[in-house]
């Protein structure tokens, strides 16, 4: 299992979809929801199995990473998660000028996605904010390279052993 298994999860949204005049909103809104929770167990399931650090999630982890790194110097993948700062005006327009330089690159770059607000802690209803996938891409990419997901791996395989 890959980093490419997050791409198969779902099926491009098509390009010509308009959310806003879309018959049965409440329905479409409730198949994103469960779109963005397939995603995050499959990646968790992923994490499980494969230590982060070896992980790759796209075929451009390494420019985005360096991307990320140029655009937001200060950011800490070891630090929990600011949601305000990241969603305030200053923090959306910041993260829309990173995340649009993959309109054309990454597959539904701008599709919602579930984000820990912390590398240590799992998925769970008081540590997940629903971002970008784009934001998710570049903060997941920089914990994993800092070895932050490791544990879920080291995690899994102790309690296999007992």
């Amino acid at each position: 299992m890959s980093g490419d298994d997050l791409f198969k999860m779902s099926a491009p949204v098509p390009g010509n979809f308009d959310a806003e005049n879309a018959d049965n909103l409440e329905d479409i809104e409730k198949q994103f929801a469960v779109k963005a929770v397939q995603h995050l167990e499959t990646y968790w399931a992923i994490l499980k199995k494969v230590k982060g650090s070896a992980l790759r999630l796209t075929k451009m982890d390494d420019a985005i990473i360096e991307h990320l790194n140029t655009d937001f110097p200060d950011f800490d993948p070891s630090a929990p998660i600011d949601e305000n700062e990241m969603k305030n005006k200053a923090g959306k327009e910041r993260w829309r000028k990173f995340m649009t330089a993959y309109e054309k690159k990454i597959d539904d770059y701008n599709f919602g996605t579930m984000l820990r607000t912390s590398p240590k802690v799992e998925y769970d209803q008081d540590t997940t904010i629903f971002v970008p996938r784009m934001q998710f891409y570049a903060v997941e990419i920089a914990r994993n390279r800092a070895g932050l997901n490791d544990w879920i791996y080291e995690k899994e395989q102790s309690g296999k052993k007992k």
